[in-house]
């Protein structure tokens, strides 16, 4: 009877979590569809106001009036927003494209992205960034005001990914940028490796932010032991779309290239000891304070592991808003015991 009891409890639960899952999915739906309704009707708005600025501006003011007394619950047609829908049609009329991927982002990241970036194709790479990591109107500011289109996709990368990845090298070399940008204004002015370390777990938040989506967290000082000697990693992530380990080493000196072989070393160990069959091989990024491109590419070029190396900067503080809307810490850190398994693994 108790067997029969349990076996009625877990289908009991399993129901009731298929319709939760329902219900979330069907809000998701309704949300987005009504965004993208909304986004089409604002287009639509702003085409009549183009088509009729014979008018002046007194026929905003007075379209404003009009539809405040005919939807007072409506909060969105005000003269500025009404404005906004002009400069959102006139940005985009004729293009269906791009206002179906504007339809598609809330209605104050269009105005944001309108207003700080005047190149249209840099523009719709923020937006395809906006939908595929779920970023916040302040997560985009941030990203915006961090230039990282410029960081992520302009700048001169400095890897061996094309040599030693057999799959994913163009994966691998997205998730590098030029330089890494950390809010860790609490270092001290001379600050050594070991407290840099520190004050990125203790700001792990903002650094999964800065590394971008798909990072997790595993462990840092994460120890391997190679005939009975223990060495250790600085930071260990693991990567959901590459399907690897990352290392992170810190450097607070120029890149030396030494980094580079004892990188290789530890990525070795990696792909050896912990990495298992479903895995990818282990990725290795070394952040230095400065570095002489030709020293770095001469360094890599006959590693057979593939190694990236960044410059990082210290940013000033995240605004508040941003932080809070970031996940807690216990929230995204993994912790691996070594022999553990993790991502469905026994």
């Amino acid at each position: 009877m108790s067997e029969n009891n349990n076996e009625l409890s877990k289908s009991f639960k399993e129901i009731i979590n298929d319709i939760k899952e329902d219900v979330n999915r069907t809000q998701l739906e309704i949300m987005l569809n009504a965004n993208f309704n909304l986004v089409n009707l604002y287009y639509r708005i702003g085409k009549i106001i183009s088509e009729n600025s014979i008018w002046g501006n007194k026929f905003i003011d007075n379209l404003a009036l009009e539809l405040k007394i005919s939807f007072p619950n409506i909060k969105h047609f005000s003269v500025r927003n009404l404005k906004y829908m002009k400069s959102f049609y006139e940005e985009y009329k004729e293009d269906n494209e791009i206002v179906h991927l504007c339809a598609q982002l809330p209605w104050k990241h269009n105005i944001e992205l309108i207003q700080k970036v005047k190149d249209k194709n840099i523009r719709k790479w923020y937006m395809e960034k906006c939908l595929q990591e779920g970023w916040s109107k302040n997560i985009l500011i941030y990203q915006l005001d961090t230039d990282l289109y410029q960081r992520q996709v302009k700048s001169i990368k400095h890897n061996n990914f094309e040599l030693t990845l057999k799959q994913n090298s163009d994966l691998a070399n997205q998730i590098m940028k030029e330089p890494y940008v950390f809010d860790l204004i609490e270092l001290t002015e001379d600050y050594k490796e070991k407290e840099l370390e520190n004050k990125m777990i203790e700001k792990l938040k903002n650094v999964l932010l800065e590394l971008g989506s798909g990072f997790s967290f595993v462990g840092n000082q994460y120890k391997i032991q190679v005939d009975n000697q223990d060495f250790y990693i600085d930071l260990l992530f693991y990567h959901i779309k590459l399907k690897c380990y990352v290392a992170v080493e810190l450097k607070v000196t120029e890149f030396k290239p030494e980094f580079g072989s004892k990188m290789s070393f530890y990525l070795t160990a990696l792909d050896e000891q912990v990495k298992d069959e479903n895995d990818n091989a282990s990725i290795g990024i070394i952040l230095c304070q400065s570095k002489s491109d030709k020293i770095v590419d001469y360094t890599l070029k006959y590693i057979n592991r593939p190694v990236g190396v960044s410059e990082y900067k210290i940013f000033n503080k995240l605004p508040e808003n941003i932080l809070k809307e970031l996940p807690k810490k216990e929230d995204i850190i993994i912790h691996l015991e070594e022999g553990e398994e993790y991502y469905g693994r026994k």
